[in-house]
């Protein structure tokens, strides 16, 4: 397939911006670059997918999401409104989560899927909790990204808060998983663990056992001060030093939010070369801070950009992130938008190549894996280089996504899902959630009355 007509946002810093270029594509991989005339010149019997003077740029990545959350939308809670983010997991999180049966975990995958591909978004690292619902439940969401054409990094988020059998099927679901994917050419596993509040010294030690060579954890770490409150009570020590000796971090680890870890455990963090993600939109929403953003990047931290179950428009994370710190700082230098590209692109990209080393993820660059996007982008001011963040976070919509590809495959096109049924995945989807929200509710109310 030749992809022409249009200007290849290439994310290689030598030459990011090319106009009237193309691509071709073979085997799901990127073979050659070059003048949108000479391609169709020299090879005049391919296929063409012709960009039609739009932005064509690599898929977008999503570094820590929830699947599993989809139910959620437009979900009352029961009683009066969660006053902090320990009152959010007890009374909407924890609840749901135990409300899913298999058909809802599909269900909740294949909705967030086709938000992805709607919104340009190829590869996601998910982090699961169903605790009815632990053996063979990675499996049901592998089977779904499969189905959706998209590439993912899957987990099951391991949890002492229903027992510790519970707790010991999922670290046998994380194990399992991790070994079958390994030569799954767009799944692979790592190792999920809810947060240091919920996951004990005994479970740590059992997880680390368990741990598959060569793979990481994905794990929450300091959302909230109450992480870091049971951490230094129960245990001694702050979250990121505790996980540190239990042999948690490390090259492949993921440590989502991050928002309230101090200035030595940053070190840590940076020394263990483990990785941090940041989700502006679910820390506003969820009124747990903000992050040290600007002092991680200077550190040159690992950090990447998720949206924690938020809709996979990874722009609006962007955009969150620019203005976030700023407000909060009251001081608008805060989150420079060539930091926020760095992390949405470079890092994530990056991490993205730790679980896909096969070849090149999140840049059009020969040998890259073909996942591409066209964006209706029409700049009226000039479009360069330099400036491209600041369209991304003033100019880009989610509407703007006409066309996705993923490993070479069109999953969209004029906008138009090619592999996924919109219509009847959401139908199916309707069908079972007054099923899912009275048992969410009936469990909701259980801890409401215990309180």
């Amino acid at each position: 397939m030749l992809i022409t007509n249009g200007t290849l946002v290439t994310w290689n810093p030598d030459e990011e911006l090319l106009p009237h270029y193309g691509l071709r594509i073979e085997g799901g991989i990127i073979r050659e670059i070059a003048p949108s005339a000479e391609l169709e010149a020299n090879y005049p019997d391919e296929e063409r997918l012709d960009a039609g003077g739009q932005l064509v740029m690599p898929g977008n990545i999503c570094a820590h999401t929830h699947f599993y959350g989809a139910y959620s939308r437009g979900m009352a809670i029961p009683g009066p409104a969660p006053m902090n983010f320990p009152q959010i997991l007890w009374r909407l999180w924890w609840p749901l989560d135990k409300a899913l049966d298999e058909d809802a975990v599909r269900m909740s995958a294949l909705v967030s899927l086709v938000d992805a591909v709607k919104h340009g978004t190829t590869t996601l690292f998910d982090h699961h909790a169903s605790p009815n619902f632990i053996d063979g439940s990675l499996d049901v969401i592998a089977r779904a990204v499969d189905q959706a054409g998209l590439r993912a990094v899957l987990c099951y988020e391991v949890s002492d808060r229903d027992g510790v059998e519970k707790a010991e099927a999922g670290i046998a679901e994380n194990a399992r998983f991790i070994n079958a994917s390994r030569s799954r050419p767009r799944i692979r596993g790592t190792f999920g663990l809810h947060a240091s509040l919920s996951v004990s010294d005994e479970t740590l030690a059992k997880a680390v056992a368990a741990k598959p060579a060569d793979s990481g954890f994905h794990i929450h770490v300091a959302e909230h001060e109450a992480d870091q409150q049971h951490s230094t009570q129960k245990y001694g020590k702050r979250v990121v030093p505790r996980l540190r000796d239990a042999g948690i971090l490390g090259k492949k680890t993921i440590l989502a939010h991050c928002v309230h870890i101090d200035a030595e455990e940053r070190d840590i963090v940076h020394d263990s070369e483990s990785w941090i993600t940041h989700q502006p939109r679910s820390n506003m929403n969820n009124a747990v801070g903000a992050m040290a953003f600007d002092e991680m990047l200077q550190k040159w931290m690992r950090v990447g950009l998720g949206n924690d179950g938020f809709s996979n428009n990874m722009w609006a994370e962007w955009k969150a992130a620019y203005f976030l710190h700023k407000v909060v700082h009251r001081d608008p230098r805060r989150a420079n938008g060539l930091w926020v590209k760095e992390v949405a692109v470079e890092n994530n990209a990056r991490l993205a190549r730790l679980f896909f080393p096969e070849r090149p993820i999140g840049q059009l660059i020969q040998g890259a894996t073909a996942d591409i996007i066209f964006v209706d982008y029409h700049p009226f001011t000039p479009l360069t280089a330099g400036n491209l963040p600041w369209h991304i976070i003033f100019g880009f919509e989610s509407s703007m996504v006409t066309m996705t590809m993923c490993d070479g495959v069109v999953l969209m096109k004029d906008r138009q899902l090619l592999l996924l049924d919109e219509a009847a995945i959401a139908q199916e989807a309707l069908a079972l959630a007054p099923q899912v929200w009275e048992r969410y509710e009936a469990n909701a109310r259980m801890v409401i009355n215990k309180q």
